[in-house]
């Protein structure tokens, strides 16, 4: 028997049971559903549905969805497709696939018609869009703004690096965040993720924030700025820094841990990825100490820093005990417990500002410089730099409508 491939666009005002109509006419000649996709934007639908029915009955079935879409009132075409162009459409299922983040306070036509215009640029095509922040309400709280949408893309760009390099260059023209991920296994099954702790999870570097207690913030902030900016080796950085702190009373630290300025955004996201069964590793330069301490505040699993030593008299000493937790530490700390939580490297997630953070994002499956120095940003394949480390929700995939209340706060 003679079929017909016949493609159905279906548009107007949505209500409940507007597709069930048109699938009941359609189950009621057996017509085989070859593909659907619907979307609804502000109350507007828009249906599409692909079906295989035979020559005799696809004139009735086409008479009875005229009918029902005048009685609902909405428009519904027909476009009739051969078996070239079905056939293209079926071989494309083998393309590649990715998914494009953009995030900030607010995106507008402009920030988004440049996104489009590189991926078309790359040879892909858009073949979605959702928005995953919640819809926002016609006056907003400044503090609270946020927007962020996820573009579904099919194909392989002619240089997937280049492709990312020029869309974190014109994130940081157009003052928005953009992550570019493998749409495959991997980006779905996202299980452990490693943050740095100073100036990420914290806004400050704890060990300035000793040095101001010991009297020497300016000295140890020049160099703590010389590390970040990856012109001094951190190892040699770092013993210069706490040979500084010789002499200073270690009962000052939980002062400090007590009233360390927490990141925005963290409580969020902590709270979300404990929920969602991730593993999460503090992988620090800065001190066990204060890793503990926000270890306890939000559930942390594992820390990683540097210990003091501290004298019999309960002062620093102005040395360290054990390695020092550098770049390349961290990046073997990140491998490690990839083995010890038995997860694949591509299902890790790394976040951090510092050049000795590069490694690690790197290693990761997924690397995100977070309100990062400029050398880390140019080295990166994702980066936050317009809202808080919560952002990291949206590069995940997360939609705002997926949290309950305590998890929005």
């Amino acid at each position: 028997m003679k079929t017909e491939i016949i493609l159905l666009r279906i548009t107007g005002e949505d209500r409940p049971g507007l597709t069930a109509s048109f699938m009941a006419i359609m189950a009621a000649y057996d017509v085989e559903v070859l593909d659907i996709g619907q979307a609804d934007i502000h109350s507007t639908l828009s249906l599409g549905i692909l079906i295989r029915t035979d020559e005799e009955a696809s004139g009735r079935v086409m008479k009875d969805v005229l009918f029902k879409a005048s009685e609902l009132n909405v428009h519904v075409s027909f476009h009739p497709i051969d078996n070239e162009e079905y056939d293209d459409w079926v071989n494309a299922q083998g393309k590649n696939r990715y998914i494009l983040t953009l995030m900030a306070p607010h995106l507008t036509a402009r920030q988004i018609e440049a996104v489009s215009r590189l991926v078309a640029e790359e040879g892909m095509n858009i073949d979605g869009i959702r928005r995953l922040t919640g819809r926002p309400p016609r006056i907003q709280c400044v503090d609270k703004v946020r927007a962020s949408v996820e573009f579904s893309l099919r194909g392989t760009p002619r240089s997937r690096e280049e492709f990312q390099a020029r869309l974190l260059r014109l994130s940081s023209e157009m003052e928005m965040d953009s992550s570019l991920q493998k749409d495959d296994m991997f980006r779905r099954m996202r299980r452990l993720i490693c943050f740095d702790m100073d100036s990420t999870l914290i806004q400050t570097e704890c060990i300035d924030e000793l040095a101001d207690r010991a009297g020497v913030g300016d000295e140890v902030r020049a160099i703590t700025e010389r590390a970040m900016r990856g012109e001094l080796d951190f190892r040699e950085s770092f013993t210069q820094r706490v040979a500084l702190l010789r002499g200073l009373d270690v009962s000052v630290m939980q002062d400090i841990a007590e009233h360390l300025p927490i990141t925005e955004g963290v409580e969020r996201l902590m709270y979300v990825l404990k929920r969602c069964g991730y593993k999460i590793a503090i992988l620090s330069g800065g001190f066990t100490f204060f890793g503990n301490y926000l270890a306890r505040c939000f559930g942390i699993d594992y820390v990683y820093a540097n210990e003091l030593e501290v004298g019999d008299d309960g002062r620093l000493t102005g040395r360290f005990v054990g390695d020092v937790v550098d770049g390349t530490r961290k990046a073997e700390l990140l491998r490690l417990l990839a083995q010890v939580e038995k997860v694949d490297l591509a299902q890790t997630i790394a976040v951090g500002d510092g050049a000795n953070d590069l490694p690690m994002l790197s290693a990761a499956g997924l690397g995100i410089a977070f309100h990062a120095k400029p050398r880390v940003v140019a080295n990166a394949r994702q980066s936050i730099s317009t809202m808080g480390l919560d952002g990291v929700l949206y590069f995940l995939g997360f939609k705002d409508s997926y949290l309950d209340e305590k998890g929005r706060s």
